[in-house]
């Protein structure tokens, strides 16, 4: 049975609950501008009733608080991770196709290729007028140069943007890396608080917020999972087991432990496309394990960011091994090969080919091998009907050979990587360069041609060798027929680049040597190799580009462009749009509403005058009791 003070004792707990009461909304009131804090409420119900063993049978006890919680929904907050990855990604995505947008830009401001371009096509009706004039020959020349200047310098700024991109992404996994060991530091320290029966909101909050900058770039999950003691599985021990993952499921942080990311350049042997930057990283998890960046669920910035500089509009590589077999290469080395069948038809056009030629990396099935080089063989509508990859022996990179066992497996060089990205844009100036020349070189050397010194004519458009003064003279492409078979190192076209596109030394040092006629003794003013390469730039029939004619370059690409940023625009609109939605919505459960707190200043205010009074009340009956009555 209660003793007779049992009633200052419930008084007692009512102070004490409204007290804890006042003190969480003053707590709440003071945080109502602090970003990530979650409105908080103290949780209290009935003490448990004493038996009496009287007729009324129990008394009441009083209050107990049984704990000091956030109000927060953990379901708007996956709702704003998952759409924050999308902000972040898009963001990206806006942020470099208008770059790139700029890059093509023609109007009044810049000079681009379609002012470029007509440019040199005027120039060439200039010269119709007056074929053997050396000075207008070298006002052409002049704008030649000028285009082959341009696509120079919009493949340097792709490379150059694709190199930032690269550094941008080094700087995402940094801060992952940082926000994962700050996220295993709380989860220590919130179990640590927790095991003693407390609720470590303020430290929940700040991880939360950390989630919510991590979930900007690269899509979150998340696993709470309380631990139970070993002795008794139905008692949890008030601490947790906090797994954070990312990129479509792969463990980041397991409670106290985080798994760091590291940024690994490629070696220049490992680069995937003919015109990728060199030194692009590949990221790993410090501890082994392979990092998927390309998976089709990875969110935020980071995927942004592997589109923008991986992005080849899924057009990498693709085949089957057909044959595994020792071969002898044209030098007389003897070295393994693999001869992979094709399907899809952009790998039947070499001026389409993206693969670096000077080796790669090529897995077969599950197993990765490096190649030296590679060849193509042609069918008789001289299309590629196999690629042939020269495994290669150096031990300096990963020396592996592949067996028979490998038939019949997948081959693939890269990864496809669904987006027009940098690799796509610089693929499709490679692409029109090679056309271009290849169509405008067939014409300048017409049988019969003879430049203006008597000579027979060379060709116009050349490439520039690597750190060398000399050019590719692309001889290796001439007389290709069926059966035929051309090494990715052989003087041929798939060595001109946008990078390297170049006039011919020669008949820049003297224009006279660019041959205007064909019939011999016809005279300098003839001017018939003039008139058909007037007629190319809009014949699809001698020089096609995506079924476009020569001149409709830029408006190929740009319609590609512009639609790739418009969509990035609008997607971004919309996903931020929704971020409020969300956001607005996430506020109004764990926000703090000043007028609310104010009412429950009030209210609370009015709990503990009223527990007083019972004190007072239960004091001066106590007094009455105690030193007024009796003996």
């Amino acid at each position: 049975m209660p003793s007779q003070f049992f009633g200052l004792n419930i008084a007692y707990t009512g102070l004490l609950a409204s007290n804890a009461a006042l003190n969480t909304t003053s707590n709440n009131i003071s945080n109502a501008t602090t970003e990530g804090y979650s409105r908080q409420i103290v949780n209290q119900s009935a003490s448990l009733a004493l038996r009496t063993y009287t007729t009324y049978g129990c008394a009441g006890s009083g209050v107990d608080v049984n704990s000091i919680d956030r109000v927060r929904d953990v379901f708007y907050d996956f709702k704003y991770w998952n759409n924050n990855s999308n902000v972040g990604k898009f963001s990206i995505l806006d942020e470099y196709t208008s770059q790139i947008e700029d890059y093509f830009k023609d109007d009044e401001t810049t000079e681009g290729f379609n002012t470029i371009f007509d440019k040199m096509v005027s120039n060439l009706q200039e010269l119709k007028k007056n074929a053997g004039d050396v000075p207008t020959k070298q006002q052409f020349v002049g704008s030649a140069e000028g285009l082959t200047y341009y696509f120079n310098t919009m493949a340097e700024n792709l490379e150059k943007l694709q190199l930032e991109i690269n550094t941008q992404i080094q700087n995402k996994i940094d801060m992952i890396n940082s926000y994962a060991a700050e996220i295993a530091s709380l989860n220590k320290q919130i179990n640590v608080i927790e095991l003693t029966g407390i609720t470590a909101n303020e430290l929940r909050d700040k991880r939360d917020s950390i989630l919510d900058e991590l979930s900007l770039i690269v899509d979150v999950e998340t696993e709470e999972i309380p631990i139970r003691d070993s002795n008794n599985l139905d008692r949890e021990t008030g601490g947790n087991r906090y797994i954070v993952k990312i990129a479509g499921g792969q463990k980041l942080v397991d409670t106290n432990e985080y798994y760091e990311l590291v940024c690994e350049a490629k070696e220049s042997y490992e680069t995937v496309n003919q015109s990728d930057a060199v030194g692009l990283y590949d990221i790993y998890f410090r501890d082994g394990r392979s990092f998927n960046i390309y998976s089709s669920v990875v969110g935020g910035e980071l995927k942004g960011l592997i589109e923008m500089r991986d992005g080849n509009n899924g057009e990498n590589f693709t085949g089957t091994v057909e044959n595994v077999y020792s071969g002898t290469l044209p030098s007389g080395d003897t070295r393994t090969m693999i001869d992979v069948s094709i399907t899809a038809d952009y790998l039947k056009d070499l001026n389409a080919c993206i693969l670096s030629p000077a080796g790669g990396v090529i897995t077969l099935g599950n197993e990765v091998y490096c190649y030296d080089k590679f060849s193509v063989t042609y069918d008789a509508n001289g299309e590629i009907e196999k690629y042939t990859f020269v495994i290669s022996n150096d031990p300096n990179k990963n020396y592996k050979q592949p067996d028979i066992g490998r038939i019949g497996k997948d081959a693939t060089v890269g990864k496809s990587v669904d987006y027009q990205g940098i690799p796509y844009y610089q693929e499709q100036l490679n692409e029109w360069v090679r056309i271009f020349a290849e169509a405008f070189n067939k014409i300048a050397t017409t049988p019969g041609a003879e430049d203006g010194e008597g000579n027979p004519a060379d060709i116009f458009f050349q490439a520039d060798k690597p750190g060398d003064t000399t050019q590719y003279h692309f001889d290796a492409s001439e007389g290709i027929t069926a059966g035929s078979v051309l090494y990715s190192t052989d003087d041929s076209y798939f060595l001109l680049t946008a990078k390297n596109f170049a006039v011919s030394n020669r008949i820049v040092e003297n224009a006279n040597l660019f041959a205007t006629h064909t019939t011999i003794g016809a005279g300098q003013d003839k001017y018939d190799i003039v008139d058909s390469l007037i007629k190319m730039q809009e014949d699809t029939g001698v020089a096609e580009f995506r079924g476009a004619s020569a001149g409709e370059f830029l408006q190929c690409v740009l319609a590609d462009v512009a639609l790739n940023a418009n969509d990035a625009i609008t997607f971004h609109n919309n996903y931020t749009g929704i971020q409020s939605s969300i956001e607005n919505q996430r506020t109004s459960i764990s926000g703090v509403d000043s007028d609310e707190e104010a009412v429950n200043l009030v209210k609370y205010q009015h709990a503990y005058n009223l527990a007083s009074q019972v004190v007072q009340v239960l004091t001066e009956v106590y007094d009455r009791l105690i030193l007024q009555t009796g003996v």
